[in-house]
C-alpha cells in the first residue's frame, strides 16, 4: 500500500514532493478515521456487562443502539457522496468526523442511560459516515486505475486493526481507567484526527460535470447483474458484525461466565481473523480465476460455522472462540462482493455504484443488530437455559444468510 501512494497520478494543488507528501499523510489520517469507525462499530461487546451494571443497558438496548449505527451510517451513504462530488473529501470527512464522531462520543461518556447510548451511537454513525468513501474518492481520481482494488482492499485490512482495539485493548483500558475515562480519550483522538484530516487532506482537481449521462439510482437499479448481488451484500456482513460488535460479549459471559479480560481476548481473536479475512479475500479471485465462487463458498463455510454455534452453543468457552473467529473470517467478503458488483458499473457509475453497495452492506447489517435485540430478548425470558436464545439468535443470523446464498447463485460470474 505505501509503495502505491508513492505514485500518483496527479498531484492536487500543487506538484512535487512537497505536494505529494501533505497528499500521502491526508490519506494516512483517512485511514487511521477508518480505523475509529471500525473500533466504533465493534466496540460494545466489551462494554456490555459494565453498561449494564452501571447504566443500566442491557443487552437488547445495546442491540438497539449498534443497530442505530449502522442504520445512520447506511443512511448516511448517499449525502455523503453527493458532498464528495460537490464539496470534495477534505470538507465532508472533517467536518463529519469532528462534529459527530467526537461529539458523539463526549455524549457517550456521559451517558446516564440507553437513551445517551443510542444518541450517541447515531452521532458517531454520522460521523463515521464518510471517511472510507472518502479515501476510495481519492483513489479513484487521484491513482491509477490499476491500483484502485489494491489499495481499496488494503485500507479495509489496515482498518481492521480497529477490531482489535475494541477487543483486549479497550478492556484492559477500561479495566485501568474506567470507561467515561476511556470515551472521553476517545473523543478527544476522534476530535484530532478531524482536525488534520482538515489540515492535510487535499481535494483532488475537479472535474466539470458532463451535461449528459450523469446517471443516477435508478440508472444502477437498471443493471441486471446487480440483483442477485445486493441480498447477499445485505446479509454476509451481518454475521461477523453483530456478533463481534454485541454479541459475542452477552454469550460468552452468560453461557460460559467470562469476566471482560476473558471477552477481551475472545473478541480479539475474532478481530485478527476478521483482519486476515479481508486481506485474504483480495487475490483468490485472480488465483481462481472468479469472483462468483470465491464469495459464494467463503460465505457457505462461514454459515457452517453458525449452523455448529445453533447445534452446539455451550460446547465449550475456546471451541465457542475458534468458530466465532470462523465466522469473522469467512464473513469479511465485503471486499470481494464489493468488487463483484463494481465489474457490473459503467464508468460513470462507478462511484455512485461502490457508495450504494456499500449502503446495502451496511444498512442490512444495522437492521439485522436492530432486529436482533428484540428477538433475543423475547427468548431470553423463561429460557430453559443460558444457552436456549443464544443458540436462536445464531439461527436468526443463519437464515437470512442462507438465502442470500440462494439468491447469489443466480449471479453472473465477473472477472476483470
Amino acid at each position: 500500500m505505501a509503495r502505491a501512494l508513492a505514485s500518483p497520478r496527479i498531484l492536487p494543488q500543487g506538484r512535487g514532493k512537497r505536494a505529494g507528501g501533505i497528499m500521502r499523510a491526508g490519506l494516512a489520517f483517512l485511514v487511521a478515521g477508518y480505523v475509529l469507525s471500525q473500533f466504533y462499530r465493534a466496540f460494545l461487546a466489551v462494554l456490555s456487562p459494565i453498561l449494564g451494571a452501571e447504566i443500566g443497558a442491557m443487552p437488547g438496548d445495546l442491540a438497539l443502539s449498534s443497530g442505530i449505527w449502522f442504520l445512520v451510517f447506511a443512511v448516511m451513504q448517499m449525502p455523503v457522496g453527493a458532498a464528495l462530488d460537490r464539496i470534495g473529501p477534505r470538507i465532508t470527512a472533517s467536518a463529519l468526523l469532528g462534529l459527530g464522531g467526537g461529539g458523539g462520543a463526549l455524549v457517550f461518556a456521559l451517558a446516564e442511560g440507553p437513551g445517551a447510548v443510542h444518541l450517541a451511537m447515531a452521532l458517531i454513525g454520522i460521523g463515521c459516515s464518510p471517511v472510507l468513501m472518502a479515501s476510495y474518492y481519492i483513489f479513484a481520481r487521484v491513482y491509477s486505475p490499476a491500483v484502485f482494488g489494491t489499495l481499496a482492499g488494503a485500507i479495509i485490512g489496515v482498518g481492521s486493526l480497529g477490531n482489535i482495539a475494541g477487543a483486549a485493548p479497550l478492556a484492559w483500558m477500561v479495566e485501568a481507567a474506567g470507561w467515561r475515562q476511556t470515551l472521553f480519550g476517545l473523543a478527544a483522538v476522534t476530535f484530532v484526527i478531524a482536525f488534520a484530516l482538515w489540515i492535510f487532506v487535499r481535494d483532488p482537481e475537479r472535474v466539470a460535470a458532463p451535461e449528459t449521462g450523469r446517471g443516477s439510482i435508478l440508472d444502477l437499479l437498471k443493471i441486471p447483474g446487480l440483483w442477485a448481488i445486493l441480498p447477499l451484500m445485505a446479509v454476509a456482513y451481518a454475521p461477523a458484525a453483530s456478533i463481534r460488535g454485541l454479541w459475542a460479549g452477552p454469550y460468552l459471559s452468560s453461557v460460559f461466565g467470562a469476566d471482560a479480560p476473558a471477552i477481551g481476548r475472545a473478541t480479539l481473536v475474532m478481530a485478527l481473523a476478521m483482519v486476515a479475512g479481508n486481506f485474504a479475500y483480495g487475490p483468490l479471485d485472480r488465483i481462481f480465476g472468479t469472483r462468483k465462487w470465491v464469495v459464494f463458498w467463503g460465505n457457505a463455510l462461514g454459515a457452517v460455522c453458525l449452523v455448529a454455534l445453533v447445534l452446539w452453543p455451550a460446547s465449550g468457552f475456546w471451541s465457542a472462540t475458534a468458530l466465532l473467529a470462523a465466522i469473522g473470517f469467512f464473513g469479511s467478503s465485503f471486499p470481494a462482493i464489493m468488487a463483484h458488483g463494481r465489474s457490473f458499473f459503467p464508468a460513470h457509475l462507478v462511484g455512485r455504484g461502490v457508495t450504494f453497495l456499500n449502503m446495502f452492506g451496511i444498512g442490512g447489517a444495522g437492521l439485522l443488530q436492530f432486529s436482533s435485540g428484540r428477538f433475543h430478548r423475547a427468548l431470553a425470558e423463561g429460557a430453559a437455559t443460558p444457552e436456549a436464545p443464544f443458540a436462536a439468535l445464531f439461527l436468526f443470523f443463519l437464515v437470512p444468510l442462507l438465502i442470500g446464498l440462494g439468491l447469489y447463485l443466480f449471479a453472473r460470474d465477473a472477472v476483470d
